[in-house]
């Protein structure tokens, strides 16, 4: 079982496509990619995210509080099988500081442990720590799946400074059915095909190349959930649905009344 943990800001842009070719010329000057993105290759990420029965946990994360936090699992296959590795994470934002904590199991493993709390067997100290703050979640929040969130990457890292990382994620897809990993990636999209979402990771601040190249294509920071985009576009599907049944109902109120 493998454990991973870390602090750091995280500061999104969305792009379009000239601005997102100008950025991917300057960065191979000053970032390589992720070992699993040599040659321009993407990665797919697959991710449940768990909530209330009321989506306490979005709607309190998109009021914008000082503390807030949210429990995802999360699959680099599609579809995964129950013996595919997946990690189960809890991550916090604290003022502009993002933390996460996560365990991996198997899909398997992580289907007991959030029914009946049985934890993959480890004499290890971190990964006990972190199942006793999943223990503790689990315990403050009657949570059940409520969003289904997948995306490519493509991830760079800092020459000098490994700690520095840049992403860019496309075919951001979303579906409030089907909520397992043991699902192929299907539903709506979020962001338009000539869309990038990039998001810049650091533990300090960004590289001077970085902010210059930002000013020079016009690039403004953007406050953007990948689940919040998702839970917003159901409220609005949600809100447009009932208007269409209350047009409908004054409109045949109206024909009663004009055959009448």
């Amino acid at each position: 079982m493998a454990i991973n943990s870390f602090a750091r800001k995280e500061i999104k842009f969305l792009l379009n496509m000239y601005q997102y070719e100008e950025m991917k010329s300057v960065i191979e000057q000053y970032m390589e990619p992720d070992k699993y993105c040599v040659g321009g290759r993407e990665y797919g990420i697959y991710n449940i995210y768990y909530d209330t029965p009321d989506d306490f946990l979005i709607r309190e994360s998109l009021s914008k509080p000082y503390f807030k936090e949210k429990l995802r699992l999360r699959s680099y296959y599609s579809p995964a099988e129950p013996d595919s590795p997946v990690f189960l994470e809890i991550k916090r934002k604290i003022g502009g500081v993002v933390t996460k904590r996560r365990v991996s199991m198997t899909l398997a493993e992580s289907r007991e442990y959030l029914i009946s709390r049985r934890k993959p067997e480890s004499d290890k100290y971190i990964q006990n720590q972190v199942f006793s703050e999943l223990d503790a979640f689990l315990d403050h929040y009657p949570i059940m799946p409520k969003q289904y969130i997948s995306y490519q990457r493509e991830a760079f890292f800092g020459k000098d400074n490994k700690d520095f990382r840049l992403t860019f994620d496309r075919k951001i897809t979303e579906r409030r059915y089907d909520l397992d990993l043991r699902e192929s990636s299907y539903g709506n999209y979020i962001i338009d095909r000539d869309q990038r979402l990039m998001e810049v990771k650091v533990s300090d601040s960004m590289p001077e190349w970085l902010i210059n190249k930002l000013s020079e294509l016009e690039i403004y920071k953007t406050s953007f959930s990948k689940y919040g985009k998702a839970y917003m576009n159901f409220i609005a599907d949600k809100a447009n649905s009932m208007s269409r049944i209350y047009i409908s109902g004054i409109s045949v109120i109206n024909s009663m009344n004009l055959c009448s």
